[in-house]
């Protein structure tokens, strides 16, 4: 004889308890008058289905089914008949993420995160589900990830607010929000991560660093790299457009050929940086520091009419490190109010119309430009070699033209154009 605990298949409650011995047909037949039903099935814990009456252990748990297939326990729970026969239960969601069952709403889904996965899956126009993947048996949505980290997903959803417990690593989680496409999260679980790491601002990142983030990173969503230090990194040939640098360490970095477009790179620390044919187009640099910088070749002529904003750059570059800025473009330029340019070698350069409102110009080498248009009202032009220059329509109202060089001007300069 052997006893075993029988339940009905889907149930937890109203169990029963029997003596048995013999050939499966006895079992079944016991199981029919316990139960008032027609047993015709057994299954164990597991969903493994009994054939053979040897396999069956003393005091294991069975379920009985009258034929239809292994069901789990949720389904013919009380609390669950209850849900899905209250109002509204049309808008209820069930989810099996790697075995465990989550119950939503499709709003939850949808609401705060429209453009993620799980909002994809369940918002059909029609209002009705979609069929987004297998279901289980119970008819919950099966989803091959983690529950552990998607629990905090979840949650988030529902109020806003991410609440990790500490045995839940923050990496887990960012991977699934990643696959998900719940992007609003993203940013606060990497400061998460970043902190835990012990990364500071002296820690520079290097040109894989930057890469790993460009391509684990929707193109919907905005790259911040505020503050960070890319001090020496390589970042040429890349396409770093819209990205935050404000406040960035870009000192002694390479960029050449790299794609800036509508960057910020306000306040930035660009010292001797390498932006040899640069793309610029639309870049916010108000009072970066280009100390020293290549900028030969670079393109800021946005066809769009959208222009570089340069305000207050700092440029300072004495003696030759200048030298190979001649022959640069700056047609799109329209404020370098305020830049420093002592000592720099301008030579030749295309500066029609460029604003160099109050500009330090002092000891510069501006020979053979075409400044047509240029406004440089206030500018300090000490000792600066104009020779050849083209100034026509200047605006020099205040300039210092102290010892400045004026010969081979290509049309004369009137005195209102120095004293307007």
């Amino acid at each position: 004889m052997r006893r075993v605990v029988l339940f009905q298949n889907g149930s937890q409650v109203d169990g029963k308890v029997v003596l048995w011995s013999g050939c499966l047909k006895n079992l079944l037949s016991v199981a029919s008058t316990k139960f008032q039903i027609t047993a015709k099935r057994l299954f164990t814990s597991q969903g493994g289905e009994i054939d053979d009456p040897s396999l069956i252990k003393n005091e294991e748990t069975l379920y009985v089914s009258e034929g239809e297939p292994f069901k789990a326990f949720l389904e013919s729970s009380p609390q669950f008949s209850l849900l899905r026969q209250s109002p509204g239960s049309q808008d209820w969601v069930f989810l099996n993420v790697g075995g465990q069952l989550f119950a939503t709403t499709r709003s939850t889904l949808v609401t705060k995160e429209p453009t993620s996965m799980l909002a994809r899956m369940f918002s059909a126009p029609d209002g009705s589900f979609m069929s987004p993947s297998a279901v289980d048996s119970q008819g919950a949505f099966l989803i091959d990830r983690s529950p552990v980290y998607f629990e905090p997903l979840l949650n988030y959803l529902r109020h806003g607010q991410l609440i990790l417990d500490k045995n839940v690593n923050p990496s887990g989680v960012l991977e699934e929000a990643k696959f998900f496409g719940i992007e609003s999260v993203t940013l606060t679980l990497e400061n998460i991560i970043q902190e835990e790491q012990g990364l500071t601002d002296h820690s520079a990142l290097s040109r894989r660093d930057v890469i790993t983030s460009l391509v684990s990173t929707s193109h919907i969503s905005e790259l911040r790299f505020q503050g960070v230090n890319l001090e020496g990194a390589d970042l040429s040939k890349l396409d770093l457009r819209h990205i935050n640098f404000k406040y960035a360490n870009l000192r002694n970095s390479t960029l050449k050929w790299a794609n800036l477009s509508y960057c910020c790179l306000e306040r930035a620390d660009l010292s001797h940086a390498n932006l040899e044919g640069a793309v610029l187009l639309g870049v916010k640099m108000l009072c970066a520091n280009l100390e020293g910088a290549i900028l030969q070749g670079c393109n800021m002529e946005d066809p769009a009419g959208c222009r570089a904003n340069m305000e207050g750059k700092d440029l300072l570059v004495v003696g030759l490190m200048w030298k190979i800025m001649t022959e640069v473009h700056f047609p799109s330029l329209d404020c370098l109010a305020g830049v420093n340019l002592k000592g720099a070698n301008l030579e030749g350069s295309q500066m029609a119309g460029v604003n160099l409102r109050v500009a330090t110009l002092k000891n510069a080498n501006l020979q053979n430009c075409d400044l047509r248009g240029a406004v440089l009202a206030g500018a300090d032009l000490e000792n600066c070699d104009l020779s050849g220059s083209d100034l026509h329509e200047a605006n020099l109202r205040g300039a210092n033209l102290k010892d400045a060089a004026f010969e081979l001007m290509l049309t004369p300069l009137h005195m209102s154009q120095a004293i307007r």
